[in-house]
This record gives structure tokens, sequence and C-alpha cells, in this order.
């Protein structure tokens, strides 16, 4: 990563060196117990995109650049190498299509899937609710 980085007690510098139109990006760290396939760590972009005519400070969104800083620190200059914006689909962990599959499904196909997950998961066949025996 060559672009700066701002800690949280960094606002004011961040602040002074925000401009109107600038992309800054912030790093989210996400509860992987809760989602489980999702990326440790993914990266969110806030755009500068007005100046409040109060205060006179940049905005991003509806949180000001000392805001932004402090609350979402460290900001970055420049994306993070290694992560995956927030903002894009996940990678596909388990399905039933092959690797790769890019093609336009149509009605047969998609009955075709229907069926191999109504076969796939038989009721009689699952282990009882709240048993850990078959």
């Amino acid at each position: 990563m060559a672009g700066k980085v701002w800690q949280p007690t960094e606002a004011k510098k961040f602040a002074k060196w925000a401009r109107k139109g600038v992309t800054v990006y912030v790093v989210y760290n996400m509860a992987t117990n809760l989602a489980p396939y999702e990326d440790d760590q993914l990266f969110s972009a806030y755009t500068a995109n007005w100046q409040s005519p109060i205060t006179g400070s940049v905005m991003f969104g509806h949180l000001s650049a000392n805001a932004l800083c402090q609350n979402f620190g460290p900001v970055y200059e420049e994306p993070p190498t290694g992560m995956r914006n927030i903002a894009t689909p996940p990678p596909q962990v388990d399905g039933p299509l092959p690797e790769g599959y890019e093609a336009v499904l149509d009605e047969a196909e998609i009955r075709g899937l229907d069926k191999r997950v109504r076969d796939g998961s038989d009721p009689k066949k699952r282990r009882p609710l709240g048993g850990w025996r078959l």
C-alpha cells in the first residue's frame, strides 16, 4: 500500500487533507462466527461529495471527515490490497452448478436444479430436531 494512512488519533490531519471528490477506504472486521463463509476483512469506499455550509467540513455522505476517521479509522488513501470490496458479491462457496459455469439458466435447467436440491434434502433422512445421532 503506497498511499497515506490516517489513524483515528490523526482525524484533524485527515480533515485538513480531505477535499471534495476524493475517495478514501475503510477496513471492516467481519464477525465470522455469524457469517462463516465471509472474508475476515472487507473494505468500503467513501467519496467526499459535499461541504457543510455550517462547519465548512468536507462531508462523506452524512459523516464529516473528522467523524469518519475517528469512528471508522484507520482511513486509507488507496484501496487495501488483497481485500474484497464490501459492495461486491462474495464468492460462491457451494452450489449445484460446476465451477466456472456462466450461462443463462432457462426454465428446464432451473426445474432440474430444484429437483436435485429436493432429492438431496430428504426430510426422512435428516437427523431429529435437537438430536445428535441418526
